[in-house]
């Protein structure tokens, strides 16, 4: 915290691939996505999920539909990252206000994971990311397009990695928000809050309970130019997020670190 590092990896374990090794899993995702069999894959796996997606948000809120009342066509939506499985939430909201698909951006490690989570992370619909040039700069964002017009939601993390558990709003990277701008598609703005339960979950942390709160959609400004409009919506969406940190939690934001930032946990004087 001190460094002001939020974006920073914090969780270990996950594998380290080449360039190579990573264009060659994207060339072979990619090329997997076109055969029959990952079709047939693919529904079983949405089907999987929207399953899991039921039941581990049972106990859910979501509010501020009211935000979505007149909104058509697709968009980006942005979220606090704190939980292999907090996407489900932002998966119950989707289905709950609107029968749509939600393709989540994802790094291209996850494809490499192996048992059901592999599975899933291969066959759902996952948009993976890389660091090549020629593959940002031209087939992602064909892919995120396509996905868009069709009047898909697209998930991405523009904290970028996860957190656990970790209360706070973090500032954002730009890249959700160049896509958006660049496609002239809006943001979806959530913020996920976390209350604690009585209940215990394993030896360091309670059971968490999730209040999805769907914010204000930001729209890009045709008067202004992809980089401008980038800067703005990303701003935007960090001081809806704050407003909406500050008034779930009746705290005031700050960048120190406290036990109780962390949701749930035993260690914390605070749940």
């Amino acid at each position: 915290m001190a460094t002001k590092q939020f974006n920073a990896k914090v969780e270990i374990g996950d594998p380290e691939l080449t360039t190579h090794e990573e264009q060659a899993l994207l060339q072979n995702h990619l090329a997997a996505t076109q055969r029959l069999n990952y079709h047939f894959k693919n529904v079983v796996a949405r089907s999987m999920m929207r399953l899991s997606t039921d039941y581990l948000n049972r106990h859910t809120k979501i509010v501020g539909i009211e935000n979505l009342r007149h909104f058509k066509g697709g968009a980006i939506i942005t979220s606090n990252h704190f939980n292999p499985l907090e996407n489900t939430a932002i998966r119950k909201m989707v289905q709950k206000v609107r029968h749509r698909r939600l393709y989540i951006v994802s790094q291209p490690t996850n494809l490499k994971m192996t048992g059901f989570i592999g599975f899933m992370m291969n066959y759902d619909d996952i948009l993976p990311i890389g660091h090549g040039m020629n593959y940002m700069g031209r087939t992602f964002p064909n892919l995120l397009a396509s996905k868009l017009q069709q009047g898909n939601f697209v998930l991405i993390y523009p904290e970028q990695e996860m957190w656990f558990n970790y209360r706070k709003p973090r500032p954002p990277k730009r890249g959700a928000y160049y896509y958006a701008a660049k496609l002239k598609q809006p943001i979806l703005s959530c913020f996920v809050t976390m209350t604690a339960e009585p209940k215990m979950d394993n030896d360091e942390f309670q059971q968490i309970q999730y209040t999805v709160h769907i914010l204000p959609v930001i729209y890009p400004d045709p008067a202004k130019s992809v980089a401008a409009n980038s800067e703005a919506m990303m701003a935007q969406d960090y001081r809806q997020k704050v407003r909406a940190y500050e008034q779930a939690y009746g705290v005031k934001m700050t960048a120190d670190f406290q036990p109780e930032d962390i949701a749930g946990w035993r260690g914390s004087d605070q749940s």
